[in-house]
């Protein structure tokens, strides 16, 4: 679309590194940065690419599921613009997207303060490990977790990494409802695999435990837990019926 429209694009592929993108800036003196992203767990690499090109004075205009249908990520990651869809994008770049001020020397924290308190990067840097600690807890707590194959075994550890991923991204923004939402959202797609969504109870007790000397992410665990008690029952399940 933006070709369409006039502009010469330059398509750099998905996750292009930071430095890599500064690099191309430095030698094609772009006018702006188009950045799209899909999955929010992305979000923290976004605002690093963010705010290096707004270093170097050119703006960006972001877009994607990623910043939300409201495009509120792309407001908190102290974006230039936001666009909901590829013709919006165009009209935004047509109408001009002021250049950074370079006087300001933002940085990321200044954007997000709540990462002072170093919850986020304490849990991102221990991933890992939690994700292995659920899924012990999980194997001794569902003693039908033996039965099953290599798959369903990976699937799990798949989902659990999901799961703390989607916490430490909620960490970095501090936003309750991007935990919840993915939350419930899980406990849906288990359903449809025939696995209980009761499952995800030991997980998210587990990681309260794991994380109890951590505020941020006892309350953002204490909102998925609630927000998971009081989820409609998937479809076909009777309301009668033991959770």
């Amino acid at each position: 679309v933006l070709t369409l429209r006039g502009w010469q694009v330059d398509f750099l592929g998905a996750q292009v590194p930071t430095p890599h993108l500064i690099a191309h800036l430095h030698n094609s003196g772009a006018d702006a940065v188009a950045l799209s992203s899909s999955i929010p767990s992305r979000l923290p690499a976004a605002h690093a690419a963010i705010t290096a090109c707004q270093a170097i004075g050119v703006p960006v205009l972001v877009g994607g599921a990623a910043f939300g249908t409201d495009g509120r990520y792309a407001r908190l990651l102290g974006a230039n613009a936001w666009a909901p869809d590829a013709r919006a994008a165009a009209r935004r770049l047509a109408d001009g997207i002021p250049a950074p001020d370079l006087a300001t020397g933002r940085q990321q924290i200044d954007d997000l303060p709540h990462l002072a308190d170093q919850e986020y990067t304490l849990v991102a840097r221990s991933q890992g490990q939690l994700v292995k600690e659920v899924l012990t807890q999980l194997e001794a707590g569902f003693p039908a977790m033996a039965a099953y194959t290599a798959h369903q075994r990976e699937r799990t550890a798949e989902d659990i990494a999901h799961i703390v991923e989607f916490l430490t991204v909620a960490l970095y923004t501090d936003d309750d409802d991007l935990f919840t939402t993915f939350i419930t959202w899980t406990a849906g797609i288990l359903s449809a695999r025939h696995v209980p969504a009761r499952s995800l109870h030991p997980a998210l007790n587990t990681l309260a435990t794991e994380l109890k000397d951590f505020p941020r992410s006892t309350r953002l665990i204490d909102q998925a837990r609630r927000a998971l008690d009081n989820a409609p029952a998937p479809a076909g399940t009777h309301p009668g019926a033991p959770a």
